[in-house]
This record gives structure tokens, C-alpha cells and sequence, in this order.
């Protein structure tokens, strides 16, 4: 049965998924703390799971943990669109980022369900493994593993700060999948996310079509030093891992200020040392950070000052330094066709939008390096994300699940 144009997602019926939700790994108050591969995390797939095998999709789990759950179309053979974002969460994280997106692309098979409308292509939810990076690092390594930016067995090999293993953990809670951990020819991705930013909020906007990604690197670096006597020790002696990471930390930050007039940022996230004790100076230190602009040429010059930055501060220290690993992603990524098609649909049902940059990292960014990709972005209170005082209302995402829902079929009917 074809779909009419004023066909519409059922809001209660997703909104009921986000509450549900709500309820598994629960954080600090109206918050989660739902984080991958953990208890709360396995109970949530199991509920997705299910969820899926109601609606009659068929579910499958690959190498990494990601679970794809598919509605057959008219011909198999063609390739897929997949929809999706991820379901787990930060330590302090919030009831939608993330959640909203795979459970968008859920309500979207549903409601096509109600419709009796079977696209030409199959079309796929996904939760992707991992988005956050809260428990291993990096973010979006499962969604990054499936385009071959990751190597699996790299993946499994990946420890978190609790001593628990990646591969380990998929196996502890069955999710550990035999499918390959590979993409395969995909038509399109779609992925609807919070907008994790004021502006959609403030402007008063039912909806963001994303045109592009600040451009980000970020980077890993290891410091090392050698334990004494914080007595003793003269200063000129002293070889304090700790001080040349937190050197380095304090450094990224004065440079986002440098940069902030224009929008840009720079990230100081983590620092961890060791032994890290009250009467020894640390022998090792690692930390992270990251820096971000609008402008990819000054995203380079800053990324340059940030590299120039850590072996600065381990000299200051008396240090060694080392560069472990560096990201990159963002710019002109996501596909102009998939873009103008979100803008008609939103066009046609009179939805007040805009174009928007996202300024955060997604499953998305990876996908868009294999296939034709777009987000959308609903609007959230104040742009308050990791944190569980984010908040939507469920009129937040009715434009969002209605322009996907028509987008997706469009593109699917092709």
C-alpha cells in the first residue's frame, strides 16, 4: 500500500520507548548512567531486541556488538538504508542522546507496519556499540570498526578503566555477535540525534537539517617521568608526569580561549596518572584532548599548537613525551542529495527549520566515510546534553520523526 503524503510517526508510541528507557540505568536524578557493555547496557539491547522481533524485524548482532534489526523490502538484493544512532550512555548522561535516534529509527518501522507500506529496498535500525567512549576508549569505535577505520580484533582488545576487557564484556552479556563486523554496500544512513546546542532552542526552531561538522582533532598523549620523594626531591630534579600532563591540559584550555571569539574550542577531558599518590611524584601520565573551529584551516593551526603543546610541558617537566593516537573528523561530510531531500520534506509540512552544523561527534561522521549520510536535530532545552538535566518535551521530536519517516521511504522507494 503506497504511503500518503500526511502520513504521520505515532508520538505516544515513541515517547513510550524513551520512558521505558529512562528506566534502565538510571543515573543521577532524570538521568542514566548507562554505560557500554555493562549490566543496564545489556538489559536495554534486550529490550530493543525485542521490541524489533515484535515489529517483525530480524535481528542481528555482529562481531562488535552492533544490532541491526531489519524490515525486509520488496527486493532484498538492493542495498539496505539504515537508521540509527546508540543506547548507551555517558557516566552522567542524559534520557535522549543517542536513545532518541535508534528509537526514531524503530517508531519509523513501526509506523510503516501500521501503514502496510513495504518499501522497495529492506530498511534497518541500528544501535550502534560504544558511541560515547565513556567506559572504552575511543568513542564510536564499534561504528568505526564497520566502515574499517578499526580493526576488530584491535576492538576486542580494548580495556576499560575497571580492568574489564571489550571482547570479554560483548561475551559476558551475549552480544558478542557472529555477523562480521563489515559494511557491505549500504544506500544511504540516517541518523536523528538531540541537537546538543542552544540554538535550535533558543531560536525558537522545530528542527535542524545538519549540512556539515565542525572539523575536530583530537589526540592521546603518554608522559613519562620517574617516581621520588615529593620531600627531597629538589625541583630541578624532579621528573613529575603528572604536572607535564596537567601542563598540557591547562595549555589546550587557554587555547580554546584564544580561538573562542570565532567559535572555536579547545577540550582538556581527561588525565590520568600513575601512581598517582600523596608523598610520590607520578612516573606516567596520559591524557586527552581535542580542539574544534568552524573553519578547517583554523582547526589545523590549532591542532598544530596543540601537538607543539605536549612535548612543551613534558620539557617544562622534565619529561618524555608521546603522541599515542590522533582522530580526526567533521566538515563537508554528509550527502548535498540526502540534505536537500530532509529540506523538502520539511518544506512540505511546514516545519519551522533550519541548516545547522553539528559541533559533536557521531556514528554518523563514520558512516558518512561508506555512504550517502544525514542527521537531523531536534531541539533540547537550553543545549544541555551529557548531563542528566538534558530535557525534551515529546513535541521536541515530531518534526524530526516526521521528516525522517518521509525521507527515509523516499529514498528507500527509489
Amino acid at each position: 500500500m503506497p504511503m500518503t503524503p500526511d502520513a504521520r510517526v505515532d508520538l505516544d508510541r515513541f515517547w513510550s520507548t524513551i520512558e521505558a528507557s529512562a528506566d534502565i540505568g538510571k543515573g543521577r536524578p532524570g538521568g542514566l548512567s548507562r554505560l557500554t557493555l555493562g549490566d543496564d547496557d545489556r538489559d536495554m539491547r534486550d529490550l530493543f531486541c525485542t521490541w524489533c522481533r515484535d515489529a517483525g524485524l530480524r535481528v542481528e548482532v555482529d562481531a562488535a556488538g552492533n544490532i541491526f534489526g531489519q524490515r525486509d523490502g520488496t527486493d532484498n538484493d538492493l542495498p539496505p538504508i539504515l537508521i540509527g544512532s546508540h543506547l548507551d550512555t555517558q557516566i552522567n548522561g542524559g534520557r535522549f542522546d543517542g536513545i532518541a535516534g535508534v528509537l526514531a529509527g524503530l517508531e519509523v518501522l513501526r509506523c510503516l507496519n501500521d501503514l502496510g507500506h513495504v518499501t522497495r529496498r529492506p530498511v534497518v535500525v541500528v544501535d550502534w556499540t560504544n558511541e560515547e567512549g565513556a567506559r572504552f576508549s575511543p568513542p564510536m569505535v564499534a561504528s568505526g570498526c564497520f566502515v574499517g577505520k578499526y580493526d576488530i580484533d584491535w576492538v576486542h582488545d580494548l580495556i576499560a578503566d575497571d580492568g574489564a576487557g571489550f571482547g570479554d564484556e560483548l561475551e559476558r552479556i551475549g552480544y558478542k555477535g557472529t555477523r562480521p563486523c563489515k559494511a557491505g554496500e549500504i544506500d544511504a544512513y540516517f541518523e536523528l540525534h538531540i541537537e546538543q546546542g542552544p540554538i535550535l532552542h533558543a531560536e525558537g526552531r522545530a528542527v535542524g537539517i545538519v549540512t556539515g561538522g565542525y572539523p575536530v582533532r583530537g589526540m592521546r598523549a603518554s608522559f613519562q617521568g620517574q617516581t621520588s620523594h615529593t620531600g627531597p626531591t629538589p625541583m630541578d630534579l624532579r621528573r613529575n608526569a603528572l604536572a607535564a600532563g596537567a601542563r598540557w591540559l591547562t595549555a589546550i584550555d587557554d587555547l580554546g580561549w584564544d580561538f573562542a571569539v570565532h567559535d572555536g574550542k579547545a577540550t582538556a577531558a581527561r588525565l590520568t596518572a600513575w601512581p598517582n599518590k600523596p608523598g610520590i611524584l607520578s612516573e606516567s601520565a596520559e591524557a586527552i584532548c581535542d580542539v574544534r573551529h568552524p573553519d578547517p584551516v583554523t582547526t589545523r593551526v590549532m591542532a598544530e599548537r596543540m601537538r607543539r603543546a605536549v612535548f612543551e610541558s613534558a620539557a617544562r617537566c622534565g619529561c618524555d613525551a608521546v603522541i599515542e593516537d590522533e582522530w580526526e573528523w567533521g566538515g563537508d561530510i554528509f550527502d548535498h542529495t540526502l540534505i536537500e531531500s530532509l529540506r523538502t520534506q520539511a518544506i512540505r509540512m511546514g516545519y519551522n527549520w533550519r541548516d545547522i552544523d553539528s559541533q559533536a561527534g557521531h556514528d554518523a561522521y563514520f558512516l558518512a566515510t561508506h555512504c550517502p549520510t544525514a542527521m537531523i536535530f531536534a531541539p533540547c532545552k537550553n543545549g544541555i546534553t551529557h548531563n542528566n538535566e538534558e530535557s525534551c518535551d515529546p513535541s521536541d521530536f515530531v518534526a524530526g520523526l516526521n521528516i525522517l519517516l518521509h525521507a527515509v521511504v523516499a529514498r528507500a522507494d527509489r
